[in-house]
């Protein structure tokens, strides 16, 4: 049987969906529960749903960060671009961002998950790098053509703009 958030979640739109967090503030821990769950196909559309209504670095995820990390192997390839989308709006702890940076260099080496998943997986790579610019070798290493051609043409421009971007801000 459903409960109301898996109802919304099943039957709703994204603004409506939306509109219900933002009345029903009381749902936002179950919304962390389920998202960090194997309960589909509602864990990966919660996930989704709160990657969309949460703040900047939000208060109400930071206790569930360890969660959130040690669920992702586990899980689907949509399903973890969601809740890589939730820890990318984080700030994280030191440790945190080496465990996250090492299952993103995992997904990303892994030529066969969905583009979606290696894209958002890049993206944490970069911003690790961006703050510990030793690991910019590491970029290198990774954007070898084995890993980029797979990927469509758009997604390759992107990853390609997000090391000029990283490449810049080393050398400032």
């Amino acid at each position: 049987m459903e409960n109301a958030l898996e109802n919304i979640l099943s039957t709703y739109y994204k603004n409506e969906m939306l509109l219900f967090m933002d009345s029903h503030p009381e749902y936002f821990d179950n919304a962390i529960e389920l998202a960090i769950s194997d309960k589909q196909p509602y864990a990966w559309r919660a996930a989704w749903l709160l990657s969309s209504c949460m703040k900047e670095n939000d208060e109400r995820i930071q206790a569930n960060i360890d969660k959130i990390i040690n669920s992702l192997v586990s899980k689907e390839d949509g399903h973890q671009r969601e809740l890589i989308k939730i820890l990318l709006r984080m700030e994280l702890k030191d440790e945190h961002e080496g465990y996250l940076f090492d299952i993103c260099v995992t997904l990303w080496e892994k030529i066969n998950k969905k583009p979606s998943v290696r894209y958002i997986a890049f993206k944490f790579i970069v911003k690790t790098a961006k703050k510990y610019p030793e690991l910019s070798n590491e970029i290198t290493f990774l954007t070898q053509n084995q890993y980029l051609d797979s990927l469509s043409p758009g997604i390759k421009r992107s990853i390609s703009k997000m090391i000029k971007e990283l490449t810049n801000e080393i050398r400032q």
